[in-house]
This record gives structure tokens, sequence and C-alpha cells, in this order.
């Protein structure tokens, strides 16, 4: 059984990878990955601002919020 702290550790490095696959790091102005887990509830809220990209940041959002549920998810299952 993973820690909470795994837990959140493994959610944010998803959520973070997924952005980073779909911009360049100069292109983000700002990245904002909050994740709480708590009483066995994981809530992963993911931001990002990169007004120079022609990506659509709020979709980007979801998809990383999305792989960071999923690597939560693999993390129970091992």
């Amino acid at each position: 059984m993973p820690t909470d702290d795994e837990v959140v550790e493994t959610a944010s490095a998803a959520a973070e990878d997924v952005v980073f696959s779909r911009y360049d790091v100069g292109a983000v102005e700002d990245l904002d990955v909050t994740v709480a887990f708590e009483d066995g509830v994981l809530d992963v809220d993911v931001y990002v601002n990169a007004p120079d990209s022609r990506q659509d940041e709020a979709q980007v959002a979801d998809d990383a919020a999305l792989a960071a549920r999923a690597a939560v998810d693999d993390l129970f299952e091992e």
C-alpha cells in the first residue's frame, strides 16, 4: 500500500510529464499542479499558462489531471 506522500508525488510527476511532453519548458509561463490525497480521495487540479503555444491549455491541463489519476491507479495495482 503506497503512502500518501508516494501518491501525491506520483500524481504530480505524471501531470508534469504530460504538460512538458506537449510544451517546451520555455513556452510555459505558469504551471500549477495541486494534488491532495486524504482519506483515500485523490484531488488533482492542473493549471497551465502557455500563451504563445497553439495547444489548448485547458485540454492539456485536463489530460495532465487524467494522467495523474491513472498513474495513481497503477500505483495501487502494483
